[in-house]
């Protein structure tokens, strides 16, 4: 990790980090933003593309309707004021994967502005602004092969290109590491429930700049910015920062001065690189495209867009923890997904007692996927069969041990626990006074040393007792009622 971890504690007592996070995420079109070319991932380099995302002359941008539905309705999920008229500017630089020389983007119109996420920060729940969210199209990827050899070759592929993104600029609220993390998985929680984009950070699907500066602790003033480029996941962009700031506060101490420059993160050294002098807005050139007039959202079609928002992550919780009686653990556990939360939901309302149903998901299904290397879409118990075993448990049909041996065979034979059940011969908790008793009264007589310990007061040798009528009674034992009996034998 970085050299200054050490010394990060005691220099930001004296200094601190403003932070500000520029999130692209892509659309979950089937076509780009601006022609009718797939925005398939994976396919071979330079087949998804035309004369209009390869910026051949006469060609002219349409834009895309379904690509401004979902930059409305994420907008609308972020608390953002969706602006009824937005214009489409000319971005100008030029690099080897941008084919037109200029990107498709939006400057000082955007589609929306003044938003907000709510995070939990060290001192409470706190609110992250988001000055705008707009939308534009991608460039396409430079692959760089025989690095860092002399024989480095770079090859362009602008299937890519043209592919519809919004980006979400934060206000520069965020004031640690730890807060960028805990914005961030809200952001591409909230990005998720509203089915706009699949995030998938590994394909490009989500991706996030990190500006940061330091200043003494009471100054208005910002200190000069650094922005940190391609980074691939929330925890190296936690750890790019925790570097950066202390990077920036050794650089100030010793009286140095910051480079508004990019930098790279090298997630292997734990350090970041500078990559090049960052560009001011004046440096792009931002004029209104010409090829494309404003783009209208008026209250007629923003009322449609607002029918298709879904109950979100924080409302869901709220709510799940008044109707099902749930913790607010349980919450947010039970709804890192919308997948999940709406599978919970529908097995709670099918139980007896949905605390149970939330318990068995967490501490039974939850750790056999995660042993196995499954998602809850690959389990092979349905929230239906949950909501079957629980009601089995909260009548006393099966004891816990019971359930457990049930869902081993529900993983082992990938069948839901209703069929395993009926498979086993609808096994059932036993308590039959006179069969529990006469098998304590063979295992009491089986072990006379440790009923002498026990009425030598080792009261916890009844723990043995238990099991070992569990073990002969197969599991079946009402352990209650086994409990209640092997005390009134052995005293």
């Amino acid at each position: 990790m970085s050299t200054f971890a050490d010394t990060s504690v005691a220099t930001h007592a004296t200094y601190e980090p403003v932070i500000g996070l520029e999130v692209h995420v892509q659309l979950l079109t089937a076509t780009k933003i601006f022609c009718s070319c797939s925005t398939r991932f994976g396919a071979p380099p330079n087949t998804n593309v035309c004369p209009v995302c390869l910026g051949m002359p006469g060609a002219l941008p349409v834009l895309n309707r379904k690509a401004v539905e979902f930059a409305t309705l994420a907008a609308m999920a972020l608390n953002c004021r969706i602006n009824e008229t937005s214009i489409f500017a000319r971005k100008n630089y030029f690099y080897p994967d941008l084919p037109k020389g200029y990107q498709i983007s939006q400057y000082d119109k955007p589609l929306a502005e003044h938003g907000s996420i709510e995070v939990h920060a060290s001192d409470g729940k706190r609110k992250i602004g988001i000055t705008r969210v707009h939308l534009e199209e991608d460039a396409g990827k430079s692959l760089h092969e025989g690095f860092p050899d002399a024989s480095e070759k770079t090859a362009i592929d602008l299937n890519r290109t043209g592919v519809p993104l919004i980006e979400i600029v934060s206000e520069p609220d965020i004031t640690t590491p730890d807060e960028a993390y805990e914005y961030l998985t809200r952001l591409k929680e909230i990005i998720l429930y509203t089915r706009v984009s699949d995030c998938n950070m590994e394909e490009g699907s989500l991706r996030c700049d990190a500006n940061v500066s330091v200043r003494p602790r009471g100054q208005r003033e910002l200190g000069t910015k650094t922005e940190i480029k391609n980074v691939n996941s929330f925890r190296f962009i936690r750890e790019a920062l925790i570097y950066e700031i202390s990077r920036q506060v050794e650089v100030v101490e010793s009286g140095g001065k910051i480079t508004q420059e990019t930098r790279l993160y090298n997630s292997h050294e734990g350090k970041t690189y500078s990559m090049r002098s960052k560009e001011q807005a004046h440096d792009y050139r931002y004029f209104p495209e010409p090829d494309l007039l404003p783009l209208l959202v008026d209250e007629k079609w923003q009322a449609e867009i607002t029918k298709t928002l879904p109950e979100l992550p924080e409302a869901l919780r709220a709510r799940l923890v008044k109707e099902y009686g749930i913790t607010e653990y349980d919450a947010q556990v039970l709804t890192v997904s919308k997948s999940l939360a709406d599978q919970f939901e529908s097995a709670a309302k099918a139980a007896k007692n949905p605390k149970r149903v939330a318990n068995l998901v967490q501490g039974e299904l939850m750790g056999r996927l995660k042993t196995k290397g499954l998602e809850i879409e690959q389990s092979p118990i349905s929230m239906k069969g949950v909501a079957t075993s629980a009601d089995l448990v909260e009548s006393g049909a099966i004891s816990g041990k019971m359930l457990k041996d049930l869902y081993d065979l529900c993983f082992e034979r990938n069948k839901d626990f209703p069929e395993i059940y009926d498979e086993e011969g609808r096994p059932q908790q036993s308590s039959d006074t006179t069969a529990l008793e006469k098998i304590i009264d063979e295992i009491v007589a089986a072990n006379p040393k440790q009923l002498e310990q026990y009425r030598a007061g080792k009261k916890t040798m009844i723990g043995f007792f238990v099991g070992q009528v569990m073990k002969a009674s197969k599991g079946q034992a009402n352990p209650p009622l086994v409990n209640e009996l092997l005390t009134k034998k052995l005293d």
